[in-house]
């Protein structure tokens, strides 16, 4: 950031007085630009025991299969956002039952909400962001093409309480993937 987004100033990264991590400081009118970590909600969306998956029409990771999810708007609720997703995505209409997983993913700024959901019908259909949108029973899951490490973690988890016949929530810290092999 080099410019202030209430004045249009020069901002300096600094540690601000009464502070302890550095921000983005404008020498002319002060203002502090707080940057914080964005939310990435979705949901594990059902109809007859098989999950609605996405694959995705945009990057990152064009073409890997997803659960509907994406940004939180200002203004909505997590559980809003869960739904406005899948509608968007998938064209599907759910009913939120739970908030099941969380993934904090601190070297991207990004916190993963997924709820437990259904759907409220049999329709979907491909959004704009979405190549195609199907039910998958879950042994059919395509692991090997499933887009990000958080919905892997919420999937898999998903149907380990399947499995037990009890949900709970789950919780992990995704680090960054080691590229060196």
């Amino acid at each position: 950031m080099r410019y202030c987004n209430h004045c249009g100033g020069e901002v300096e990264h600094l540690i601000p007085a009464g502070d302890s991590r550095a921000r983005h400081v404008c020498e002319a009118c002060g203002n502090i630009q707080y940057e914080n970590p964005r939310l990435v909600v979705g949901c594990v969306a059902t109809w007859e025991n098989r999950i609605l998956l996405c694959r995705r029409a945009i990057e990152p990771r064009r073409g890997y299969w997803t659960l509907p999810a994406g940004f939180m708007e200002n203004g909505e609720t997590t559980a809003d956002a869960a739904r406005r997703e899948t509608q968007e995505e998938a064209g599907a209409s759910i009913a939120i039952d739970a908030l099941f997983s969380m993934s904090s993913i601190a070297h991207i700024n990004q916190v993963h909400l997924f709820y437990r959901g259904h759907l409220t019908s049999s329709h979907f259909e491909a959004g704009e962001e979405s190549l195609e949108v199907m039910l998958v029973a879950p042994e059919d899951i395509p692991w090997q093409e499933i887009a990000f490490r958080s919905v892997t973690y919420c999937l898999r988890h998903y149907l380990e309480d399947i499995e037990s016949g009890t949900f709970g929530f789950h919780e992990n810290s995704l680090p960054p993937l080691d590229e060196s092999h």
